[in-house]
């Protein structure tokens, strides 16, 4: 004779359920807390990421020996090459290229001019060939000679429709996840974040504050003079063709001083253009931190230092070597690059 089947009574499914709600929520809250004590997922663990942690640590424990009251955590970050991609050619250019389709209907001079010639037919070998002047000249007639509303909309306007010729995203995509992260987590334990970039400072003011989250009055940058006006009653600023300051080089711990009025504690850069200011950044008292992104991940960006054009990292490299500073290798210390491909 079969065996009666068994039929668990009801106190028992009652416990099961019980037992299995209470699973769930445990496994839930042990990926809650996870999460939660990660505040830098992009980064895979290593060296890199362990000094940034310990620094941001030691800097922020009440009672620690290293510790920096929340005024003085001043925090720099150069913007190409280190919180978005520079290549094949710093992106600010294909505005200016971009600008200079849209202007040369009214000035069939271009064709047969240069720079304005080489610029027209994407030769940047022919823009890099007129030096330092043929530049001016570029980024004279696509930024000055209007009001700097003006040119905020003129970026604004090409920021979202423009795309990049290798990835065909738009170029507030290829922002770095990874940074993004440091940024937030250094505004989380108090510091003030900056940017402090060759880049111009109106192209950036223009878009930077929605990628990273950065006010435009922490957007350091390379300044053309500015002119008050008054047009049709109404006061306006006038961009002019003269250069104010080139904040590149040692050109950047100048306008630090000046913007800033603070010796950071912490900065983060990616070419021998950021020397000067992780130099600065290192010679003050007490904890600092200076920092190399150092791309090197042809598969999923670029790979390139010493002999590059765009973003060359040489003597920053060797001196980064030789102080101790904390060189962020893309392709080990990366597990992600562009926001994207979060995990």
């Amino acid at each position: 004779m079969a065996a009666a089947p068994i039929t668990p009574s009801r106190h028992a499914i009652g416990t099961w359920h019980a037992l299995a709600v209470l699973l769930c929520v445990l496994l839930w809250w042990s990926d809650a807390c996870l999460a939660a004590q990660d505040a830098l997922p992009s980064w895979n663990d290593g060296p890199a990421k362990r000094h940034i942690v310990d620094f941001v640590k030691k800097v922020t424990a009440t009672g620690s020996s290293d510790f920096v009251p929340p005024e003085q955590r001043i925090a720099v970050f150069d913007n190409d090459g280190t919180l978005w991609a520079e290549q094949p050619i710093y992106f600010q250019f294909f505005f200016v290229i971009d600008q200079l389709q849209a202007q040369s209907p009214q000035h069939p001079e271009w064709k047969t001019t240069e720079p304005f010639k080489s610029a027209l037919a994407g030769d940047l070998k022919g823009v890099a060939a007129s030096g330092e002047n043929g530049i001016v000249q570029l980024v004279a007639a696509t930024h000055a000679g209007m009001t700097t509303e003006q040119f905020a909309r003129n970026v604004n306007e090409w920021m979202s429709t423009a795309r990049h010729p290798k990835t065909r995203r738009v170029f507030t995509e290829m922002v770095y996840q990874p940074m993004l992260e440091l940024v937030h987590y250094l505004r989380d334990n108090g510091f003030k974040t900056y940017i402090v970039s060759g880049g111009g400072q109106d192209f950036m003011r223009a878009w930077a504050t929605a990628a990273y989250g950065i006010p435009p009055e922490q957007i350091i940058g390379s300044q053309g003079e500015l002119k008050f006006e008054l047009r049709d009653g109404k006061p306006v600023l006038m961009k002019e063709a003269k250069v104010a300051l080139v904040d590149d080089g040692p050109g950047k711990p100048v306008g630090i001083e000046r913007f800033i009025g603070r010796k950071p504690i912490f900065a983060f850069g990616n070419s021998d253009g950021d020397q000067q200011m992780l130099e600065w950044t290192a010679s003050g008292d007490g904890a600092r931190f200076a920092g190399l992104v150092h791309h090197t991940d042809a598969s999923r960006e670029w790979a390139y230092d010493r002999q590059s054009p765009v973003g060359k990292l040489d003597k920053a490299l060797d001196e980064a070597t030789a102080k101790g500073w904390t060189v962020v290798d893309m392709r080990k210390d990366w597990n992600a690059v562009f926001p994207a491909e979060k995990k």
